[in-house]
């Protein structure tokens, strides 16, 4: 009996072992254009082993970077697309820069909240600022909810406001948040139990009274 650990191994085994042969076969084909019709033949039984990707876009270039992926970039076929080179496959992505979390003064606030304070400094006198104002604060304190349903008052959160702005923010006179119960995100209608029938009614128990 021959066991999988001791066959070749396989560069993609999604497509399976008799995908791996078909393509160490087209390897061994002296022709250039038998290569070439064969190397097409099986680029058709690759799509069909995926039919629901058909549509999507470039689906038949992925199909024949597969196909040298599987001869391990030995295949000598006249190829529609540009052949992916080993180096490139192996390549590894970048180090992303993240930002440092000590950079956030408040971390239930997030950065994108800071950001939006400091787009906020920047708005003219007016209406339109005051209703930003009016949104900054109330998701200011859906956040804070997030993190502490304990406590939280209105007054703490314009202190909050006008530390991170370094006071360069007037809240306007009058102003007043949302309620806790509307900011916190209730379950969906749907998500909500069942009442169940009590006991002692119901069709079965219409059929034996009668």
């Amino acid at each position: 009996m021959e066991y999988n650990t001791s066959r070749k191994h396989l560069h993609l085994p999604e497509y399976g072992r008799n995908i791996q042969k078909m393509v160490d076969h087209i390897k061994t084909v002296e022709d250039r254009e038998e290569r070439n019709r064969l190397a097409k033949a099986l680029i058709q039984i690759m799509g069909s082993m995926n039919p629901h990707l058909r549509d999507v876009a470039d689906f038949t270039h992925k199909l024949w970077d597969h196909l040298a992926i599987i001869s391990n970039f030995e295949l000598d076929v006249d190829s529609p697309y540009p052949t992916p080179t080993k180096e490139v496959l192996n390549q590894k992505p970048e180090r992303l820069d993240y930002h440092k979390s000590e950079d956030i003064r408040f971390k239930h606030y997030g950065r994108v909240l800071e950001q939006m304070i400091q787009r906020a400094i920047t708005y003219p006198e007016g209406e339109e600022k005051e209703y930003l104002i009016e949104v900054i604060l109330n998701q200011m304190k859906k956040s804070y909810l997030n993190w502490n349903r304990e406590s939280v008052s209105d007054d703490m959160i314009m202190d909050d406001l006008r530390f991170l702005s370094r006071n360069q923010i007037t809240i306007p006179e009058g102003i007043k948040l949302k309620e806790v119960k509307d900011l916190i995100q209730k379950a969906p209608a749907s998500h909500a139990k069942k009442p169940q029938p009590k006991r002692g009614t119901g069709h079965t128990n219409q059929r034996r009274r009668k």
